[in-house]
């Protein structure tokens, strides 16, 4: 992914043209294949536009993600969320061309200041770009900005003054605490990229929004698309969400149902991109029998009859399984309609569980505010031992590392360290050293501790108090709870008081990608998961 820097400003008078100008000359000079990209346009008709489309060679629609009066429409409409949807599919288009973008923040506009610096703010912190903010008008007015950015979840790397206000002011205002200031002349806007260049380039994103996270799934899955059946074609939600996959093309679907009913269906709902899935009713498949045959192989030394195969697989989700098997699908999504058990039980039987895993298992990958956390088993295992806690929590390290989350295990307890004693506390005692063994040899290095309660976890401050010295406590990403009751609970809570996204269930330990719906699921829920298939199935 390219580096880019995100460039605001709070006033008119500060010079942002300038400063961008500064930076598209200054890593060009440095011998980068650099590019430009403005979140919120004021107009799709800007020379500015043309010309550096042509400076680029790129197509003038590529510089920009949208118009302003298409973000103000979206969000009179409520889609903030398609807004920053889109900005995001447009940078990614463009970013894959460079090694570096200048990102611009949208213009000033008097009438709606505050509302456009807050939607360029959370553009900022979606693309995971260092916010430089610009300044002409006085502290107050800096002050504000530097707020809006932070109340968003952007990342400041600094402020620039042009005008009004020194660095030494700025150092005792509290909104500017923590930013980098540095008070220049307008004249000498030029300069700055040698002054912030090192630092941008050295920038890691300490922020993941949920929507960035989904971003980066997408264009995972994208770069390799893997073939998703979706067994539930008689369900809105699973056509809608599969409607969205299409369009956005990054999986290939095959959806089970029937084909006629499935048109009718995209038709009354509105849907214009089923045409690229492939329909199968399962009874009139041209490769059924060839699943039958495979089928009954597999399953004759179970008492499994050419009859009783035929009859099973007019049941879709063993169909899908099949599939999935004989390599004519690379993963299933189902259980929008259906329970866990519906699901999990065809491909236990069927794909099997990983050389080395004694047990399938699930995490939820939990979007924050400001970051992604992994909670597991919340969804299969509803006592497991402490062995099967064990396996637990070093594929759930494994899981969480093939999706950009830093692993750093937590083993959970009502109690934390030896503070606490009885036999569930002993159980994640043994847990934790067993866990602690296979890593030592499976995942080397690992951060892996308990047991620990979700506050000493989480919260450094608790931390320190409860468990000074570890290298998990304060600061986990891999959460694994005691059993599937405290599992379930404990996800649903953060999902509900939170506001978190939860993603999943992902079923980790299988041999092929097969993943869970809750009956519950919106259709956000199902894109998602059909993405995570697909990453998986890579």
């Amino acid at each position: 992914m390219a580096k880019n820097v995100f460039i605001a400003s709070t006033d008119q008078a500060a010079g942002k043209g300038a400063l961008v100008k500064a930076f598209l000359a200054y890593f060009q000079g440095q011998g980068q294949k650099v590019g430009y990209f403005q979140a919120l346009a004021a107009s799709p008709d800007q020379p500015k536009f043309k010309e550096l489309a042509g400076q680029l060679g790129v197509d003038p629609r590529d510089l920009y993600g949208l118009t302003i009066a298409e973000a103000v429409d979206l969000l009179n409409a409520g889609k903030q969320a398609s807004l920053i949807e889109e900005a995001l599919s447009r940078y990614a288009k463009a970013a894959a061309r460079f090694d570096f973008v200048v990102v611009e923040g949208g213009d000033p506009d008097p009438q709606a200041a505050f509302e456009l610096q807050g939607l360029g703010a959370a553009l900022a912190a979606n693309l995971a770009a260092p916010a430089l903010i610009l300044s002409g008008g006085g502290l107050a007015l800096a002050a504000s900005g530097a707020r809006v950015f932070k109340e968003r979840q952007a990342e400041v790397l600094g402020l620039i003054l042009v005008g009004d206000g020194t660095e030494a002011e700025a150092s005792q205002v509290e909104a500017l605490k923590g930013i980098e200031v540095k008070a220049v002349a307008a004249a000498d806007l030029a300069q700055a990229p040698t002054h912030w260049a090192a630092k941008i380039l050295a920038f890691s994103p300490q922020v993941v929004t949920p929507k960035r996270f989904e971003s980066d799934l997408i264009e995972r899955a994208k770069a390799n698309k893997k073939k998703i059946v979706l067994p539930e074609g008689d369900d809105d939600r699973i056509l809608q969400a599969a409607d969205d996959v299409l369009r956005r093309d990054f999986a290939d679907l095959v959806i089970l149902g029937d084909p006629a009913a499935i048109r009718r269906k995209a038709a009354e709902l509105g849907l214009s991109h089923l045409d690229k899935a492939e329909l199968v009713d399962v009874k009139a498949a041209p490769f059924r029998q060839e699943l039958v045959d495979q089928f009954y192989e597999l399953r004759k030394a179970k008492g499994v009859t050419p009859e009783k195969a035929e009859e099973q697989l007019n049941d879709r989700n063993w169909f899908a399984t099949m599939m999935v098997k004989a390599k004519k699908a690379d993963g299933m999504v189902s259980g929008a309609a259906g329970t866990t058990a519906d699901t999990i039980r065809p491909a236990l039987s069927i794909i099997k569980t990983k050389p080395g895993c004694s047990i399938a298992s699930s995490v939820f990958l939990m979007c924050m505010k400001d970051k992604v956390l992994v909670f597991g088993d919340c969804a299969i295992n509803p006592n497991p031992t402490p062995q099967q806690l064990a396996e637990i929590a070093v594929i759930s390290a494994q899981t969480a590392k093939s999706f950009g989350v830093s692993p750093k295990v937590a083993m959970l307890s009502y109690s934390t360290g030896s503070s606490g004693a009885g036999p569930d506390v002993d159980a994640v005692k043994e847990a934790t050293d067993l866990a602690q063994a296979q890593a030592a040899e499976l995942f080397p290095d690992l951060p892996l501790d308990g047991p620990m309660q979700f506050d000493a976890a989480l919260d450094p401050k608790t931390a320190k108090g409860k468990m000074p010295g570890s290298k998990v406590a304060g600061q986990a990403t891999v959460l694994v709870f005691p059993s599937l009751n405290a599992g379930n609970i404990g996800y649903k809570a953060v999902q509900r008081t939170a506001g978190a996204v939860a993603v999943g269930p992902i079923i980790q330990g299988l041999n092929a990608p097969v993943n869970d719906l809750s009956r519950g699921c919106s259709v956000p829920d199902v894109i998602n998961t059909v993405a995570i298939t697909a990453v998986q199935a890579q």
